[in-house]
């Protein structure tokens, strides 16, 4: 049972909107979306991006219609521990926050890269403590400054997209830089597809990760003023905002630069997509302000993740799956030691990505990269188990705040999807002509160590089975 203490309120409808965007709109369009047209071309980088963003759709309803009925601070955790199981609950947020602290770190690199752009020469400790420092005030603030503060790190970020589009409209029509450009790029060399299924496969991976991110709306909702009004409204706001931002963008990267340009594929500020096309419209500091862009972004999407993983910590320690201590809330009703727990986590993986050349951290990070397809398919299995449940108990689907559409068709689709792409996505490993084990297990590593979170919790704890009839719906936190 967990104690009386309970977290702020304070996260109106556009916070819980502009945390989710924050969180999934980051290096994956400014950075990844040019490999993935330069490898399938434009139609192939549209057609893997927009199966992603339809599976994506039917997560965030299923999530919603369980998060606006039952609004809790660790939704994908929760709901796996009272539909599903304790030990699968168990392992789903443990994973969910191990995921989370590991990404964190790498965006602690990823601000001393785009610092060392201006400053090649400074101190990378202090470029790394300063961005955990700017990540720790932020979380420090209140429920209502933190969301106050992401709203405004996501807007700038929302606003680069929309001038980008604008601005690669305005190449494409001949408006600016010069001659118009029109369709041609489309139709060079094989068209807009390139180099078959693997290829697409491939896309549907980087759009995968790309878009993870978007279900943190689960964890926020918690704290928000009038979840079972203000999520479904979000969930609609996030999902067609950010597949738009990324299918418009894609689209006119193709439409601007040929895929076959080399450079596209290059994780380089010099050679980012927007990058590209600003030089192309004649923006001569393109590559400056490209780099801006992407610092805020990448200091949005660590705020995003610290402020969910601290909140996921807190949960387990309130569900007696984590230390006592961490249940701690300071005046501001910030989640305090896990907020610290996780922080200093999180800065000690960014110090193991510093030894051997980076090959310890790859490991890690490998590991990581599953846990989004693993939460995207526990909401799917939690959610089959909550409709169960609840016409169990002899509730009317009419009285549930939000109805996810297209249940079950579009659910059961969206499952099968995320199960191919969790077990195919090491494909391209078998089919060189020597097998690149190293590469097979470092995609996979993840996948053993949730079962191990899982067997463990059940070996140890011996949890009692879930009986859907009694399961409870209350929420007290």
């Amino acid at each position: 049972m967990k104690d009386n203490k309970s977290l702020s309120k304070d996260l109106k409808t556009r916070h819980l909107t502009m945390i989710s965007i924050g969180a999934s709109i980051g290096t994956g369009i400014f950075l990844g979306s040019g490999g993935a047209i330069h490898n399938a071309g434009p139609g192939g980088a549209l057609l893997g991006f927009g199966i992603i963003g339809l599976m994506l759709y039917f997560v965030l309803t299923s999530l919603a219609e369980m998060t606006a009925f039952m609004p809790v601070s660790d939704s994908f955790g929760t709901y796996s521990s009272r539909f599903v199981s304790p030990s699968f609950g168990f392992a789903v947020s443990w994973n969910y926050w191990y995921s989370w602290i590991v990404t964190i770190a790498s965006e602690f690199a990823g601000v001393v890269l785009l610092l060392k752009y201006w400053l090649p020469d400074a101190n990378w400790f202090v470029f790394s403590i300063l961005s955990a420092s700017i990540l720790l005030g932020l979380n420090l603030l209140s429920v209502k400054g933190f969301g106050e503060a992401e709203f405004w790190f996501a807007l700038v970020k929302v606003c680069t997209i929309v001038a980008f589009i604008l601005f690669s409209l305005g190449a494409i029509l001949g408006i600016v830089g010069g001659e118009a450009i029109g369709l041609r790029n489309f139709t060079i060399d094989n068209g807009p597809f390139n180099g078959g299924f693997l290829t697409i496969f491939g896309v549907l991976m980087i759009a995968g990760f790309s878009f993870q991110g978007t279900e943190l709306i689960g964890v926020s909702a918690g704290e928000s003023e009038n979840p079972s009004k203000s999520v479904p409204i979000a969930i609609k706001q996030i999902f067609w905002r950010i597949f738009w931002f990324y299918m418009l963008a894609i689209l006119v990267i193709g439409l601007v630069i040929p895929y076959s340009t080399a450079s596209l594929a290059s994780d380089s500020i010099a050679t980012s997509p927007f990058t590209l096309v600003f030089d192309r419209v004649g923006i001569a500091f393109a590559a400056s302000a490209v780099n801006a862009i992407i610092l805020t972004s990448v200091l949005s999407s660590g705020n995003s993740m610290l402020y969910a993983s601290t909140r996921i910590l807190w949960n387990l320690a309130m569900d007696g799956k984590a230390p006592k201590y961490l249940k701690k809330l300071n005046k501001r009703k910030i989640p305090i030691n896990s907020l610290i727990t996780t922080i200093v986590f999180t800065y000690l993986i960014y110090l193991v990505s510093l030894l051997g050349e980076g090959e310890a951290f790859n490991w890690l990070l490998a590991a990581s990269g599953l846990a989004g397809f693993i939460t995207w398919i526990s909401v799917f299995v939690s959610h089959f188990r909550f409709r169960k449940a609840y016409a169990l108990q002899g509730n009317q689907l009419e009285k549930l705040p939000y109805r996810a559409k297209f249940y079950p068709y579009g659910q059961i689709l969206a499952f099968i999807i995320s199960i191919i792409i969790l077990i195919f996505q090491s494909f391209g490993f078998f089919v060189e002509d020597v097998i690149d084990w190293e590469g097979v297990i470092a995609t996979y590593i993840g996948l053993p160590i949730f079962f191990a979170f899982w067997i463990g919790y059940k070996v140890v704890k011996k949890p009692e089975k879930v009986n859907l009839k009694q399961c409870e719906f209350s929420v007290d936190n």
